[in-house]
């Protein structure tokens, strides 16, 4: 059961936060979510794939490692990427939204959960400075969180429109690792760059006025990243 509690600078004037990442964190996890504030940086390390769930709809996710317990960027302690998934790197913060009947100025809070184990350690980072202000942790806290809300709002709509230009597409991913073990890895959708390619001038249009052109093509061309993921667990093993 967590324990989340809108921040506050002079009751958490004092609470100290570590910057890890962890198994029991879900770092291990084969594929992580990820929301379109993000594609252009994940496209950089690893394929975007996109999955239907019964009550969320269509997600998109960055596929990590082959097995369901596998991430090929974690080495136990820490990320080797450049890039980690903003629902990885907020650690234990997560967003306040103001409910019925709040004051319509204001905004989303930051929230932390204070029964993580990353909350209240000695070795920790400090969220306030003395003078009450946020603290570059903080501060980078609050940009990863935005990304995240920014994100949750653009999704159904972006994703609406993918799917209504036929740019996704069911494949399979087939794997045949150096000592001959095979994966297929199905149940997803991607997006396809030769339906991209193919798209007539009004679909382009429709992308570009709706400032998707750009995030349709880092969708497609990260599929190229699946030939890197190949090669780390060949690596690996």
């Amino acid at each position: 059961m967590t324990r989340p509690v809108a921040l506050d600078n002079v009751r958490h004037q004092d609470l100290r936060v570590a910057f890890r990442y962890g198994t029991e964190f879900g770092d291990s996890a084969n594929q992580v979510l990820i929301f379109p504030t993000e594609f252009e940086a994940a496209q950089r390390e690893f394929p975007i794939l996109f999955r239907e769930e019964p009550s969320e709809g269509l997600q998109a996710v960055v596929l990590t490692g082959l097995d369901r317990d596998e991430n090929l960027f974690f080495d136990g302690e820490r990320w080797t990427s450049r890039y980690v998934p903003a629902l990885q790197q907020r650690g234990p913060f997560s967003i306040g939204i103001p409910g019925d009947g709040a004051d319509p100025d204001e905004g989303p809070t930051v929230h932390v959960d204070l029964d993580d184990p990353r909350v209240g350690t000695a070795e920790g980072e400090l969220l306030f400075l003395p003078q009450g202000g946020a603290s570059r942790y903080l501060e980078h806290v609050s940009r990863v969180l935005g990304r995240i809300h920014a994100g949750l709002g653009a999704a159904t709509p972006v994703y609406a429109i993918f799917q209504e230009l036929g740019l996704l597409e069911a494949n399979a991913i087939e794997v045949t690792l150096h000592d001959e073990q095979r994966y297929r890895i199905d149940g997803f959708q991607m997006l396809s760059g030769e339906r991209l390619e193919a798209l007539d001038m009004a679909g382009v249009e429709r992308l570009h006025r709706a400032n998707l052109l750009g995030l349709a093509h880092f969708a497609a061309s990260s599929l190229g990243n699946i030939s890197a993921l190949i090669e780390r667990r060949n690596t690996a093993r």
